[in-house]
């Protein structure tokens, strides 16, 4: 039997961004009979709760020998109090990591062994380190489609589901990311909606981009509602646009994507299982994929792209999800903003049908509201276009649009980066190109998608003609420290924005 030993909890105050972290005195009595060290793995009990943490040992200067202390997080998810009294042990042996190492040494996992780690990390068995090896190992690994496909099913039954009335059709709109500033899902669940289509759309926060659709939402409204809050909005509007984190819809994927985020891997087994999981979840039934290609974006060409299409067709197949994957222009970013703010501001000119709106955004956004339109199989596709066109242009979608945000908990204001620097052209010529990856990287470092308000104001297209000194762009950050460290990339990367002759 493994012993226990009763601590007192403690607080540290301590933000390690969800990972379940305890703190106990490098001079604790129980550190030294139980032989706990640092990074020990400890079971923590606190009534009818328990969590798996890992352990960091501190000077008794900073925690007294009868108290054990907590990250913010593992605080949260065990509810605790200041002083309760806790059991502390080792933590078991999770037997699931079996699988885990026999997918590291590239072997195929059967539906029953993807069930134990997708259960285990939900609980919190395993480890950042843990969770970065599965993901490593399956990026690497190549999953094949039986693997994605359980992974998948795993996934969605770790979570809560959507259930509607049987036969009613439901509509989701999902883009695999990497073009900076592509912000459509609003203006398609506004159009779509408002054509009568159910699009009870949740969406996670960035992983490698500097703004995510909910970042970006969360700049105009609530997005973090929960279960009831979305049936609601939905049965109200026809429509939500939503953060999947407070719905619970494949909870694990939200711990996935954390440590993908840390580790900027996306992979495409993981990214396919990831949104499908969503989509089932919902309780989709048919669901419009956009896929950007492009040199700089996630899929740099036309092959690639057809791979992962026919993947996330293979596996949407037995989930019985009507799929369409449509292939998109990734070149360059789309609309003037890249970061939440700055795209917040695109979507409402969009919307609101202002002149200056970003021609590209209105018009990606057009197509893929048609292609959605299209499949619910009430007219073909260039009937939908022009639906779409007359619901934009008639300010039916911005009507939508602040039905949906006030039924979330309205439209909120918000400002401009409180520091901003003119980035420009070194040379005359022509904008050549542009590198999304780059772009992002730019983005990020000023601070999106943290700070809401930091990211950069696109002042030129390629094809556009430049004169030394034009602004390329303007870049926003909260923060001097963090203006002038992306300008200092920008500067060290001039080929962001390349230039060439004009023809």
């Amino acid at each position: 039997m493994t012993s226990t030993s009763e601590l007192h909890a403690h607080l540290m105050g301590i933000d390690t961004h969800e990972e379940p972290i305890a703190y106990l005195s490098s001079d604790c009595d129980i550190c030294r009979a139980e032989g706990f060290a640092a990074n020990t793995r400890l079971r923590i009990q606190a009534g009818e709760r328990s969590l798996i943490a890992t352990l960091n040992t501190v000077s008794p200067a900073i925690l007294a020998a009868d108290k054990i202390g907590f990250s913010d997080s593992a605080w949260a998810y065990l509810g605790l109090r200041r002083g309760q009294r806790l059991q502390v042990s080792h933590a078991p042996l999770v037997p699931s990591l079996s699988a885990l190492h026999k997918k590291i040494y590239g072997h195929r996992l059967d539906p029953e062994e993807i069930n134990g780690i997708i259960r285990d990390i939900k609980h919190r068995l395993y480890s950042d380190i843990e969770i970065s090896s599965f993901l490593t190992a399956n990026a690497a690994g190549k999953p094949s489609v039986a693997e994605i496909t359980a992974l998948t099913y795993a996934m969605v039954n770790c979570g809560n589901r959507l259930h509607w009335p049987e036969g009613r059709k439901i509509y989701d709109k999902h883009c695999i990311g990497g073009l900076p500033g592509n912000r459509t899902t609003p203006i398609v669940v506004a159009i779509a909606s408002a054509a009568g289509l159910t699009i009870p759309k949740t969406s996670s926060r960035a992983i490698t981009s500097p703004a995510g659709t909910a970042d970006t939402m969360e700049v105009l409204t609530q997005v973090d509602l929960t279960l009831e809050q979305l049936r609601a909005v939905v049965t109200e509007t026809g429509a939500c646009l939503a953060a999947g984190g407070e719905v619970g819809l494949s909870p694990t994927d939200d711990l996935l994507i954390r440590i993908e985020r840390a580790l900027s891997l996306d992979s495409p087994g993981q990214l396919v299982a990831s949104v499908l999981s969503k989509k089932v979840a919902a309780g989709s039934t048919h669901v419009l994929i956009d896929m950007p290609v492009g040199p700089t974006a996630k899929l740099r060409n036309q092959l690639e792209a057809e791979q992962l299409a026919t993947l996330f067709y293979r596996v949407a197949e037995p989930l019985q999800i009507k799929l369409r994957c449509v292939l998109t222009d990734g070149s360059q970013a789309i609309g003037y903003g890249v970061g939440p703010v700055q795209e917040a501001r695109d979507i409402l000119a969009v919307l609101r049908n202002e002149p200056d709106a970003p021609e590209d955004l209105r018009e990606r956004s057009l197509y893929l509201s048609a292609q959605l339109l299209a499949m619910a199989g009430e007219a073909p596709y260039e009937q939908a276009r022009d639906q779409a066109r007359e619901i934009l242009a008639s300010g039916l979608a911005w009507q939508q649009f602040q039905s949906i945000c006030a039924a979330q908990g309205g439209l909120k204001k918000f400002a401009e980066g409180a520091h901003q620097s003119e980035l420009r052209a070194q040379c005359q010529g022509q904008l050549i190109s542009m590198d999304n990856r780059r772009l992002a990287r730019l983005a990020k470092l000023a601070g999106a998608p943290s700070s809401p308000e930091a990211g950069l104001h696109l002042r030129v297209k390629t094809g556009n003609l430049v004169a030394p000194g034009q602004p390329l762009a303007t870049l926003y950050a909260a923060t001097p420290g963090e203006l002038a460290y992306a300008r200092e990339y920008f500067h060290h990367n001039p080929n962001i924005f390349a230039i060439g002759r004009p023809p």
